[in-house]
């Protein structure tokens, strides 16, 4: 059964990725029911001078100043209105909220949410996550206020893009992306990513799985072309991880597999003006992530990450053989076609990442101890099937694949220095242990939200409970 699209009822940034310098998110409270609606039915209908416009996922004649968004949290549903009834049909983990949902997140210790700051301290408070990106910084002004009329503001959280498409850790990110069914993206031309089918994404569509339609909640007109929204406020401790990188290239210094890391004649290929130190923690850092940190994948230049001839970066796969490991980062994530324990998994859990950078610039020259990560959204039809799989399956315990059982991710994994492991692999088939390295990223808040279609926000503007 294939249902028709129309992009016209969807919310932007899910289907397509913007392409903006900038974004705010803004945490907000319904604190006036009334206004809170009359505020919605504004935005969905075509907003005005006091109402932003609600952005849809239809591709633009013209570039619109700025974008915008909503997101609503279990709790913002119930504010503003909706039936009991109504809410029992939503999946559990939704309702439960990311907050009860910590553990299996990996959120405990120094990222569980008794750490994390206003306002996600108080989560039965937080009930929407408005997003506004745009490439002028005045317009995300313009548009909180007006977003004040109508709601309390809890928090606000600034985000921007890095220089040449990195994150802190110097790894240039989005490169990977899903296509999906029935939508064009001029963005991804070229593109050689598998297309997924329209149910990994929306509610009311056909999934990976052959027969499995994820529950849409009651009624249609709220649940349907809806989605789900894991946002993260996401702490990088890069300094942290520059000195890991030391450690290791020290460690593998001394190793006597060391040239079949680097081949000590050809450090270019690693990066230009590279001694054999500097090339071994260029490797640690590409078999972590499973790309070297200029994008190109593991998988296809182990050797190089100025490879001689140009390699796709998106066209490749894994096997029993691949020199990425089994436990980078970018494999644990999205193993593609690759051998897993749950064969019928590959390509089921695909999330939806869209994100941008906070905090102040890092030098890796000149460490500090500011806070700096990403605002991270990972969207799907179903939190639980998607990204809590991942998270608590893939990322931090390695159900996928026995040889890495037991390890986190080395990355995003809740790590201590005491247990974690990672293993390196050589071109003999050999690999290379290392140990001792800690937790990288921190949970500083988050939400678990539901991306209502327009037609679903105009429902719940004329609620009357």
């Amino acid at each position: 059964m294939n249902t028709k699209l129309d992009l016209a009822d969807i919310q932007g940034n899910i289907l397509r990725g913007y392409r903006r310098e900038y974004v705010r998110h803004l945490i907000l409270e319904v604190t006036d029911r009334t206004a809170a609606r009359q505020f919605l039915g504004a935005a969905v209908d075509g907003g005005s001078d006091a109402v932003p416009e609600i952005t849809r996922g239809v591709l633009w004649e013209v570039k619109p100043p700025f974008c915008f968004n909503i997101g609503i949290t279990y709790e913002g549903l119930r504010a503003l209105g909706t039936s009991s009834d109504n809410l029992k049909t939503f999946p559990s983990e939704f309702v439960q909220g990311m907050t009860k949902r910590a553990m299996k997140l990996g959120d405990f210790g120094a990222s569980g949410p008794e750490k994390w700051p206003a306002p996600f301290d108080q989560p039965d408070r937080v009930h929407l996550i408005a997003s506004v990106h745009s490439d002028v910084p005045e317009h995300l002004d313009i548009v909180e206020k007006q977003v004040t009329q109508a709601f309390t503001v809890l928090g606000v959280r600034n985000g921007r893009n890095l220089p040449e498409g990195k994150v802190f850790f110097g790894y240039v990110d989005g490169i990977s992306q899903p296509r999906f069914e029935q939508v064009y993206d001029p963005e991804q031309k070229g593109v050689e990513e598998p297309i997924d089918p329209l149910g990994t994404a929306l509610l009311g569509y056909p999934t990976k799985q052959e027969g499995v339609w994820f529950r849409v909640p009651s009624p249609r007109s709220l649940g349907f072309n809806g989605s789900f929204n894991a946002f993260r406020i996401l702490a990088q401790d890069a300094a942290g991880f520059e000195a890991y990188l030391d450690q290791a290239a020290d460690e593998l210094m001394e190793h006597p597999d060391r040239d079949q890391l680097v081949d000590p004649n050809n450090l270019d290929r690693i990066g230009k003006g590279l001694d054999l130190r500097g090339a071994l923690r260029e490797v640690v850092a590409a078999q972590m992530c499973g790309r070297w940190r200029n994008g190109v994948p593991y998988e296809l230049s182990p050797n190089a990450q100025w490879p001689d001839d140009a390699v796709s970066p998106t066209n490749f796969d894994y096997t029993h053989t691949s020199r990425c490991p089994a436990g980078s980062h970018l494999r644990r994530g999205n193993p593609r076609g690759g051998p897993i324990v749950q064969r019928i998994a590959n390509y089921t859990r695909r999330l939806v990442r869209r994100g941008m950078s906070y905090g102040p610039d890092f030098d890796p020259q000149n460490p500090d101890t500011e806070e700096r990560g990403l605002l991270g959204s990972f969207i799907g039809a179903n939190i639980g099937a998607q990204f809590e799989a991942v998270m608590c399956d893939w990322i931090n315990l390695g159900l996928q694949d026995p040889r890495i059982t037991g390890a986190n991710d080395p990355l995003l994994g809740a790590n201590t220095p005491e247990t974690s492991w990672f293993d390196m692999t050589l071109p003999d088939g050999g690999t290379i242990r290392l140990h001792g390295f800690p937790r990288l990223i921190y949970t500083r808040g988050g939400a678990y939200t539901f991306l209502p279609s327009l037609t679903a926000i105009k429902y719940l503007s004329e609620l009357t409970t």
